[in-house]
């Protein structure tokens, strides 16, 4: 599981690319820094825990939970 902090994301996608399971997409809503944030959504459980999306983020908007 990983929370994503969407009042410091800044919609750089980098998490959706980087998502080997594509888990990640960005939300259609806007954030207060007038962007669309990053949400995690895995209702079949399917995140193993990589951290590829936490250590791509240029603003460690991410935090990863094993």
């Amino acid at each position: 599981m990983i929370k994503i902090k969407e009042e410091r994301c800044k919609g750089c996608e980098y998490c959706v690319i980087y998502c080997p399971k594509g888990l990640i997409n960005m939300a259609p809503h806007l954030s207060m820094k007038g962007v669309h944030p990053a949400i995690f959504k895995d209702p079949e459980m399917k995140c193993t825990g990589c951290r590829f999306c936490a250590l791509m983020c240029p603003d460690c908007c991410i935090e990863v939970y094993k």
